[in-house]
This record gives structure tokens, sequence and C-alpha cells, in this order.
């Protein structure tokens, strides 16, 4: 039997809005509490990750992640509430074009 494979991503006018990668960078800004650290993680520069981040916020009707600054426990990055529904809204339309295309690998049993 064959599977099919494929990659989801949305875009925008000014190119890719979201995607697996960025989705795994948001979720690890969640778990991680910082981008830095978040980054690290995925073995990404700071640049880069700060770059994707900045890209999803700007093309974004709210933001998606927000910096905070000092305090007692040092700043941080959140995602924000939008991001974390918009995180869900995601993982829903990935499996349902996952069921979707399993369903038509059906067309090329043998």
């Amino acid at each position: 039997m064959y599977q099919i494979k494929s990659r989801i991503w949305l875009e925008g006018e000014k190119g890719i809005f979201l995607g697996e990668g960025r989705i795994q960078l948001l979720k690890a800004i969640e778990t991680e509490g910082s981008l830095s650290k978040a980054a690290k993680s995925l073995n990404m520069s700071y640049k880069k990750a700060w770059n994707l981040i900045d890209a999803i916020n700007k093309s974004s009707i709210k933001p998606f992640v927000t910096k905070s600054t000092g305090g007692n426990g040092g700043g941080g990055t959140l995602v924000t509430d939008y991001g974390k529904f918009k995180i869900k809204q995601f993982d829903i339309l990935k499996k349902n074009c996952w069921e979707f295309m399993n369903s038509q690998s059906e067309l090329f049993k043998d």
C-alpha cells in the first residue's frame, strides 16, 4: 500500500504565514517561556527564531507572541491567547488534512 506525503502551511500576501516549523517554535516558546531557550531546544539560531516570530506577528491581525521584560523572574516570551487558539486551529487543520489524504491513499491499493 502507498502513503501520501505532504507538508502543510498557510501563505499570505507576504509569503509563508504558518507552517509546521513555525508551529513547533510557538509550542517550544510555550514550553520554555523564552525565545532563546525555545530556539536552542530546536537547534535553531536566536536570530532565525526571532525572524520567524516577527514575520508571524507582522502577518497576523493580532500578535501570537509578546515579550515581557525584567522583574523578579527576569524577562520572557509568551504565546498570547490568540496565538494558542491559532496553534490549536492549525493542529486541527493538519489532522483533517492527514485524515483526508490517508483516505485517498486507498485509491492506490494494489
